[in-house]
């Protein structure tokens, strides 16, 4: 009898087949040779059953029915891929082995598990774990296949993290959404990712800024000149600023102080799949799902990196010689002339900036492969760009500096000064177009950001401290102190990573990287939930939350069960997670502390009292509450679902839910009130576009129709971004004419015409 081979994915299957059986015959939906059948599982074929497969009442969503607690979860296929799951079984029945080859991590290995279960499969199996589709690691991985018994805890773990997550957001979700008759996704990763970005946007919205004054002076010594900021506690008064700089200006200096010392900037980490899409979120601006869609397409289809979905920044000894091979590889391509100038003996074993095993768990950092890419697309080739120039920067040296620090004193009056000098640019020679001499700045400041900016030169810098100086200049700049940042996807993924806490020290991230919350697999598919169900929006990069997610936090929190937003707590789940992983925790006691956490869930909800309609800052909330709540997810006719690490039960819920609402307007925020100070949304009613915030006294809105003609969305656009539309034909009592709608009133949202100039 033959071995079946279960990948995750047709392409991976194909690819596998490939080196196993090269000759076998294609059957659509498996592959067939001497040895080997070959098929695949396309994702998740099997999904944990929702709650109506255990009682018919769990039908309709009712609190009296909460907590819904199964002794064993069942599972049910999915039907759009049932036909894949009854040709596994079929296959199945030919084969006397089976070779469990889905991704190599906590995923792929629950996929597996469940296919296992479902079709009741009892051939011994065997586990494929690779990092990369090459035809050298596939050859190497099936010449050292491992025995499916080792990797029982990572199944139990898989397990123990679909079931919490069940547990949580089918609980939680009905809960807050039949108690307060709207939607309230629940989840145990997202909410308190939403929490983080909430938390944010209060602290942005209830900061006081703070008006200071910087003195710059500017001084000369011979030929050379500098610059040096004041030193001195924060000055609020602009008359005392402007005296100091009135009274050093034009006057003698003395040097107090220079110290230069030699530094050194090493490169940065290899990428791991978190790092990877905060680079090209901030270098590009793509999404976290968008980058690890690409990711993904650069090691299935094309085979040009390694398994992007790891944790880790580092290889172990085993790559160093692949590490060197692809170096070589890349001197007869576009990156000659980088490779050409790198060198091997940089990255050995005994490099801990590099090869550190302790460091990678499941898989090693994201590398090249030996394939060369065939035709990549723009974004493709841009993100494996990223990975070949990160790649490439540690067969280079450190980038070296002189720090030279200077005191100047002026009438008593002590000015500092920073100049980093660069000497050589080392591994940054490696950073696309003019980043290497941006990155040159290091951790610096940006220049004018503190008081102590850092000047960066790479002409040679030098003050004779004995020799007297003149104050050529000295201004006094108004400064005021800034908000915090609203998050984007990369600033957030970082958090996300650290659970919150801002670390910035590198080694306490990197002990916090198994305590974050979600897993770099999963923390986009997070951040897509919270778009797809309303919670946030996108501001060219800036995420802010909606009226609607902010609703949610501000439930959740005054129900008692702050716990649900903290991100903390879930990152520590997802750390005991990972301890079941390792054999190193019981899966029992983790579920039993999942489960007395969602029976507290019911019992504080259950005694809050009902929000007023109003809090979500919907028109259509506003009107299903006077109908006393008869929405579909109120009366309990819409079904949940639960996806993946963290995913919330109720998306497709939501997304139903949104679609229903978009004949009398919706629901989804379009764009921010462009009044000034409001930080409303506008949302789409009946007669127009109006603001959340009209309860708390906006009048903005935009109506539907005017002069006989609909506002459409992209007019409405149009008129946010530009002030007005482009030219339009209205029909007026004397015939028609060509004429633009502007926004005249920024505050009410009046709208006039104007008339295009005749010829």
């Amino acid at each position: 009898m033959k071995t079946l081979v279960i990948a995750e994915k047709p392409d991976m299957g194909r690819t596998i087949a490939a080196v196993i059986e090269p000759k076998a015959k294609n059957n659509r939906s498996y592959l067939e040779g001497e040895r080997y059948i070959i098929t695949w599982a396309i994702g998740h074929l099997l999904e944990l059953a929702e709650p109506d497969a255990y009682d018919d009442k769990y039908k309709r969503w009712n609190f009296g029915d909460l907590p819904i607690l199964p002794e064993s979860f069942k599972i049910v296929p999915n039907p759009r891929t049932k036909d894949q799951l009854k040709m596994i079984g079929d296959l199945a029945k030919r084969c006397d082995a089976i070779v469990n080859a889905c991704d190599a991590a906590r995923e792929g290995q629950y996929i597996f598990a469940l296919i296992q279960q479902q079709l009741k499969l009892s051939q011994p199996v065997k586990r494929l774990w690779i990092s990369d589709l090459t035809s050298e690691s596939i050859a190497k991985g099936f010449a050292e296949l491992y025995d499916a018994s080792e990797f029982d805890n990572l199944t139990m773990a898989a397990r123990a993290r679909s079931e919490a997550d069940w547990l949580i957001g089918m609980n939680a979700t009905r809960a807050f959404t039949t108690k307060h008759r709207t939607l309230l996704s629940v989840g145990r990763v997202q909410t308190p990712v939403l929490a983080l970005i909430y938390d944010r946007q209060k602290e942005i919205e209830n900061f006081d800024s703070l008006t200071y004054y910087e003195i710059k002076a500017e001084f000369e010594q011979e030929t050379r000149k500098y610059t040096g900021s004041w030193q001195g506690d924060r000055l609020t008064d602009g008359d005392k600023a402007a005296a100091i700089a009135e009274k050093v200006k034009g006057k003698p200096g003395r040097i107090t102080e220079y110290e230069v010392k030699d530094t050194k900037e090493y490169p940065y980490k290899l990428y791991d799949l978190t790092l990877l899409q905060r680079e090209s979120n901030a270098k590009y601006g793509y999404s976290a799902k968008k980058t690890l869609d690409i990711a993904q397409a650069l090691y299935e289809r094309h085979k040009v990196i390694s398994y992007p979905r790891t944790s880790s920044n580092y290889v172990t000894e085993q790559n160093i010689d692949g590490m060197h091979k692809v170096l070589h590889m890349l001197k007869s391509s576009g990156y000659k002339q980088l490779a050409e100038g790198g060198n091997p003996k940089l990255v050995h074993i005994g490099n801990k900036a590099v090869c550190n095993p302790s460091r990678v768990e499941d898989h090693h950092a994201i590398l090249p492969t030996l394939r060369r890419p065939g035709t990549l697309s723009k974004e493709e080739q841009n993100v494996y760009d990223l990975v070949i120039r990160r790649f490439l920067s540690h067969f280079y040296p450190a980038a070296e500096y002189k720090q030279h620090t200077v005191l100047t004193e002026v009438e008593s009056e002590t000015f500092k000064t920073n100049v980093k000098e660069l000497l050589s640019l080392g591994w940054k020679v490696c950073l696309p177009g003019d980043d290497g001499a941006k990155s040159s700045r290091g951790k610096g400041k940006k220049k004018d950001e503190e008081e102590d900016a850092e000047e960066l030169t790479d002409v040679p810098f030098h003050i004779n401290r004995s020799l007297p100086v003149q104050c050529i200049d000295a201004q006094a700049k108004e400064k005021a102190t800034q908000p915090p940042k609203h998050y984007t996807e990369g600033t957030l993924l970082k958090a996300m990573e650290s659970a919150g806490k801002q670390l910035e020290n590198e080694e306490l991230r990197e002990v916090m990287k198994d305590a974050g919350l979600g897993t770099p697999a999963t923390r986009a598919a997070t951040i897509e939930r919270l778009k797809k169900v309303g919670y946030i929006t996108m501001q060219g990069k800036r995420i802010t939350v909606t009226q609607k997610g902010r609703a949610a936090v501000e439930l959740i929190r005054r129900a008692g069960v702050e716990l649900l937003t903290s991100p903390e707590m879930t990152g520590q789940w997802e750390r005991r997670l990972y301890q079941i992983s390792k054999g190193e925790a019981a899966r029992e006691k983790f579920m039993d502390n999942v489960r007395r956490f969602t029976l507290s869930i019911i019992d504080k909800v259950r005694t809050q009292q009902k929000a007023d309609a109003s809090v979500f800052g919907t028109e259509e909330a506003e009107k299903g509450a006077s109908r006393g709540g008869k929405s579909s997810s109120a009366n309990g006719r819409a079904r949940t679902t639960q996806g993946g690490d963290g995913a919330s039960a109720g998306s497709r819920t939501a997304t139903a839910t949104a679609a229903k609402a978009k004949s009398a307007g919706s629901l989804q925020p379009l764009a921010p009130c462009p009044r000034e100070g409001c930080g409303g949304q506008l949302i789409e009613g009946r007669k127009g576009y109006g603001c959340t915030h009209y309860k708390q006294g906006c009048g903005f809105v935009i109506w539907k129709e005017f002069q006989g003609k609909k506002v459409s969305q992209s007019m409405l656009n149009a008129l946010l971004a530009k002030g007005q539309t482009q030219l339009l034909t209205f029909k007026q009592a004397d015939g028609e004419v060509k004429a633009r709608m502007v926004l005249s009133d920024r505050i009410t949202g009046k709208l006039e015409l104007l008339e295009a100039e005749s010829n």
